[in-house]
């Protein structure tokens, strides 16, 4: 049988030793020649047998030159959920299949929302801050089974907020581009089709990006939708930065259109020090971490390994990616 040439593409940032969790990758047993580098042009003569890519860190010029110099790839797989910093015209054209993270970090989210849910809802920052000043109050605090959650992207990462929101009791509206029924309706109360993001959101008392970065939802959350939900309302990201509108959400904070928000991902990362969210006593910033569990980096190569033995035995993949729509 051949040998199987798979390009491991961002996983040996420091030289030739590989990202711990990667060392895993000898796993997939003899017969595989597994190549670490962190640049394209490192790889050389194996570059052109390579029959799988995994996509490990990088950026989209990384991609296109493997693309360029690999004639025989047969798989591409994408360590994270979100592929807007890989995706280009080069990778839609092909007909090489690409496979993404989906479900690797979507529980640890799911549990973050509901961390930030309560955080608001029994206001700890006015705790936090009594405990400080050794003050004894008293002060009433809500209930999330009395409120709305919904959510903006209704896949994965939205359906393990679902589950969560539902076990807490609350009412949970969804909003996706697909509205026929699909496993995890049963978490839902109502869907909404995209095109109806203004019906929604003056429903919820709590608003959660969790949709992919396309160009489609790039700044989805601006200023006529914060315009939209009502004052106490929560705005959340556990998706991709840009899908809110920072600078104007920025704006509806200091406004007081909405009581708060729960940020975990931004439009620039690291967030800088200037961003006036950095000094708002209504934002809770979590630094891109919600995702980050003790065994986040094997959960991902865990998938891979999934993967890589269903694409050998000539089984269809899971978390295929429709290149076009971007997710």
């Amino acid at each position: 049988m051949d040998q199987i040439t798979v390009i491991v593409l961002g996983g040996a940032p420091n030289g030739p030793s590989p990202e711990p969790a990667l060392q895993r990758l000898s796993e997939l047993g003899p017969g595989i020649n597994i190549r670490h580098v962190d640049k394209a042009g490192d790889i050389g003569p194996d570059l052109a047998d390579a029959r799988v890519l995994f996509q490990w860190a990088g950026n989209r010029e990384e991609l296109k030159r493997v693309l360029a110099g690999a004639p025989k790839l047969e798989w591409i797989h994408g360590r994270y959920a979100g592929l807007d910093a890989i995706l280009c015209p080069e990778l839609i054209e092909s007909p090489v299949p690409l496979t993404n993270g989906r479900g690797s970090f979507s529980q640890s989210l799911g549990e973050w929302v509901m961390c930030g849910a309560l955080y608001f809802a029994k206001d700890l920052p006015r705790m936090l801050r009594a405990k400080t000043e050794h003050r004894w109050i008293n002060f009433d605090v809500l209930e999330l089974s009395t409120q709305t959650m919904g959510i903006v992207g209704h896949g994965d990462i939205g359906r393990a907020i679902a589950r969560r929101a539902r076990a807490f009791g609350m009412k949970v509206l969804a909003l996706r581009r697909d509205v026929s029924p699909r496993p995890g309706d049963e978490d839902i109360d109502q869907v909404f089709a995209n095109a109806d993001l203004h019906s929604m959101l003056p429903l919820c008392d709590y608003v959660v990006a969790a949709a992919p970065l396309t160009p489609q939802t790039r700044h989805m959350l601006s200023t006529s939708e914060f315009a939209l939900m009502k004052p106490t309302a929560i705005v959340m990201n556990v998706g991709r930065g840009p899908v809110i509108d920072e600078a104007a959400i920025i704006e509806a904070l200091r406004a007081k259109q909405i009581r708060g928000a729960a940020l975990d991902v931004f439009e620039v990362e690291p967030l800088p020090a200037e961003s006036p969210l950095w000094d708002m006593d209504n934002v809770l910033i979590s630094y891109h971490t919600a995702d980050h569990t003790k065994d986040w980096l094997n959960d991902a190569v865990n998938l891979f390994l999934e993967q890589f033995a269903l694409w050998r035995n000539g089984q269809p993949l899971k978390n295929v990616v429709d290149k076009r729509a971007g997710y």
